[in-house]
């Protein structure tokens, strides 16, 4: 995927929603829109850029991972209407995240991980979590990365 691939992804459909007289769809890429841009401004002064790819990716997870939390809590508290707006945004923002990996595709490159790392218990989680953002970068939300670690070295 080149440099500003997602961006101009992302962009495209707006203008799209738009047009089409998306309400929702339109909100949630202004949102997606919005956080990208937070997280330039954050990184202008960093020593390090991200790839721009990396950089969009993770701010789309992190947005999935807000959204997902939300919905769980929604549900706690019987606000399905709101879990259900919170869904309708994750599929929405889903749509630009570059192809995830299944759960056995994961659970295969974090088991070949482990074998590399030579990681054996709990307290190799951080060396295997590194190595795991190196290798598989945006094809794994980290949070579900983390939770096949936890599992695999528990």
């Amino acid at each position: 995927m080149g440099e500003r691939m997602i961006r101009d992804e992302i962009k495209a459909a707006l203008i799209g929603a738009m047009k089409g007289g998306d309400k929702e769809g339109t909100a949630t890429i202004r949102l997606i829109q919005s956080a990208i841009k937070n997280r330039d401004i954050e990184l202008r002064t960093a020593s390090q850029q991200p790839d721009d790819a990396q950089l969009v990716t993770e701010v789309l997870q992190k947005m999935i991972k807000q959204r997902r939390e939300s919905v769980e809590l929604y549900r706690k508290g019987n606000r399905e209407e709101l879990a259900a707006r919170e869904e309708a945004e994750i599929l929405v923002i889903e749509r630009f995240l570059p192809a995830q990996l299944s759960e056995a595709e994961a659970e295969a490159a974090i088991q070949s991980i482990i074998a590399d790392t030579g990681a054996s218990s709990m307290k190799d989680m951080g060396k295997v979590m590194t190595e795991v953002k190196v290798r598989l970068g945006t094809q794994i939300e980290p949070a579900r990365a983390s939770a096949l670690v936890r599992a695999a070295l528990a």
